[in-house]
């Protein structure tokens, strides 16, 4: 009786170790996934913080690579507005001290006080080396507005000095400089060498939600923005199995993600009671049901494999990559069965449940992480698997800011506070709802 006694004793003892040890596990290849979430966080952020030009004495310190291994010569503004970002959220989780990120960002604001501009809007690609413009790239507003965006949160976050230079760098930026007064919209482009000068416009919705806002803050009447042209471009309202939303032309994720890893949409309205934070969530919902319904076709893609936004590919780089609804007939994105994991995660703070099912599967892809975390993307529709070999800082950042927000709302909350932005959600007339 007494050893019976024991050995049920040594059975609830171990039950009650492992089973509390495996309580926050699932059953889904037994993948803890906050763990793995913090371990992308934490690999995400070393990329912009070692992949940076670490030479105090070089015109281009602080700049950031665009991609890794790949071009290590080119920097892209973005990758710096994102890399900016990623400071003060290696400072909170104790990656690197206070100190170092202050040195590092102190350093970076001064290059881009030093560099190359037209009216305060930069290149979009430039030699990390020089901090001069590469490939023939065109001056870009809207990576001009992801960079001051992470200037506008570091000048937030750590306040000073690196406040007032963060302050000269943004206000010097004539926003309506960028903008067709004719049609009331941004054009997408400069190239100071071609006729016309000005290309593209921002005349669908898309990622530039951040654009109005930083165009519509700037305390200089002379550069900033009316109203009208926020309230210009065309909002094509349809469904993919669902509610109707206010779709992107090619439908890619990211351009549902990007402004929203700065704004906090979930509690404002503009004019128009178009809340932005609910829009993407329906249009990561159709994503995700859209990866499903054509599963049929491409092999990669399942209920747990999906994301599609612009990333590499077995034939290069994409921006077609996207879902249903999309252009004017729902033929404007291309797949080839090419998911990237940034595409779910940057979704997280719309579809948490779903996209944390995603990682669990992610965690289980053989040759998927790398220095990095996750690289950019994979395709498993030929016979041999193919995983990208490059992480590109852009789908780094989206990812390390989403996974943040989703945490405790960090990025939110710190920016959310600034002055600009809150003149330009009275400026663009966006009202508080309750939450």
């Amino acid at each position: 009786m007494k050893r019976l006694q024991l050995i049920l004793l040594l059975v609830l003892s171990t039950f009650i170790v492992f089973g509390c040890q495996n309580k926050s596990k699932t059953t889904k290849g037994e993948v803890d996934v906050e763990d793995a979430i913090l371990e992308e966080m934490k690999s995400s952020f070393y990329f912009f913080f070692e992949q940076a030009n670490t030479n105090p004495n070089s015109p281009g310190y602080g700049l950031i690579r665009d991609r890794y291994p790949g071009n290590p010569s080119i920097a892209s503004i973005a990758s710096v507005g994102f890399g900016l970002t990623a400071i003060p959220i290696g400072i909170e989780n104790k990656w690197i001290t206070y100190d170092e990120g202050k040195s590092r960002v102190l350093g970076t604001l001064n290059t881009l006080k030093n560099m190359d501009h037209h009216n305060g809007f930069y290149y979009h690609f430039v030699n990390i080396n020089t901090g001069k413009r590469e490939w023939n790239s065109e001056v870009s507003s809207i990576d001009t507005a992801l960079l001051m965006a992470g200037v506008l949160f570091v000048g937030e976050y750590f306040g000073g000095e690196v406040r007032s230079l963060a302050a000269e760098l943004y206000e010097r930026v004539n926003w309506n400089w960028f903008v067709d007064k004719n049609r009331n919209m941004f054009y997408m482009a400069y190239y100071p060498d071609k006729t016309p000068s000005f290309q593209g416009h921002w005349d669908f919705y898309a990622e530039q939600l951040i654009l109005y806002f930083l165009a519509s803050g700037t305390p200089n009447e002379d550069y900033r923005i009316d109203p009208i042209v926020y309230y210009s471009f065309k909002r094509d309202r349809r469904a993919y199995k669902g509610e109707p939303f206010i779709h992107s032309w090619f439908g890619s994720l990211f351009t549902y993600q990007y402004s929203h890893a700065w704004i906090d949409f979930r509690n404002i309205v503009d004019r128009q009671k178009v809340n932005w934070f609910e829009n993407s969530v329906h249009a990561t919902i159709a994503n995700r049901q859209y990866a499903i319904d054509v599963s049929n076709q491409f092999k990669t893609f399942g209920e747990n494999s999906w994301g599609m936004t612009a990333c590499d590919g077995p034939s290069g780089y994409s921006g077609y990559y996207g879902s249903k609804p999309s252009g004017y007939s729902d033929d404007a994105h291309k797949n080839a069965g090419t998911i990237p994991p940034s595409g779910a995660i940057g979704s997280i703070v719309f579809l948490k449940d779903e996209v944390k099912d995603t990682i669990r599967y992610f965690e289980t892809i053989k040759g998927l992480k790398g220095k990095y975390g996750y690289l950019d993307s994979y395709n498993f529709e030929n016979k041999e698997p193919w995983i990208a070999s490059d992480v590109i800082g852009i789908n780094k950042g989206i990812t390390l800011l989403m996974l943040q927000n989703y945490q405790n709302e960090f990025i939110w909350q710190v920016f959310m506070q600034n002055e600009y932005i809150q003149q330009a959600i009275i400026n663009l007339e966006f009202t508080t709802i309750s939450l």
